[in-house]
């Protein structure tokens, strides 16, 4: 869905990743993306899939399941308001999406074309450092919750799980 420039603008600054930027970095990042709107049950993108886009959710909640050959797939976030799903897109080294994500509510989406974050990314250092500075919050967190995540399930085939809803 095509919005106006002025409506994507006033919904970048309502995001506080994007805080730090100037009007004219607002306006390019805004020229680069778009509104999604997906309905309970749609997947937006599938485990192997070409990574293209990051999306940033604006209201609603999307799973993140990983494949588990010979199993049903493992939950491993349930993404909400302001959360980054389609990071991976802007880690050189990964090409395909590295998870399956299907909305559990109607959502609305902030789409960002990731070929055009990467170079906006290239020719704004500000923009670059920003952008890069919060995925590295965002992988961390990520990281932080599967380690955890990791040790429940492994006190819990040991048979050593006190129940602590911290582990």
């Amino acid at each position: 869905m095509m919005m106006p420039l002025a409506l994507l603008i006033d919904t970048l600054k309502s995001i506080p990743w994007f805080l730090d930027f100037n009007s004219k970095q607002l306006e390019r990042l805004a020229s680069i993306s778009t509104i999604m709107e997906v309905s309970a049950g749609e997947v937006i993108f599938c485990e192997g899939d070409r990574a293209d886009n990051m999306y940033i959710i604006l209201d609603g909640q999307i799973a993140v399941d990983s494949a588990v050959p010979g199993h049903e797939p493992v939950r491993i976030y349930q993404a909400e308001a302001l959360d980054i799903i389609g990071w991976s897109k802007m880690v050189p080294v990964i090409r395909q999406r590295v998870a399956t994500t299907t909305a559990l509510k109607d959502s609305r989406l902030l789409v960002i074309n990731g070929d055009d974050l990467a170079g906006l990314c290239e020719e704004d250092n500000h923009v670059g450092f920003v952008i890069m500075r919060r995925l590295a919050n965002v992988v961390a967190t990520n990281m932080l919750t599967t380690k955890l995540q990791l040790l429940d399930l492994i006190l819990q085939l040991s048979g050593e799980h006190s129940g602590n809803p911290a582990l």
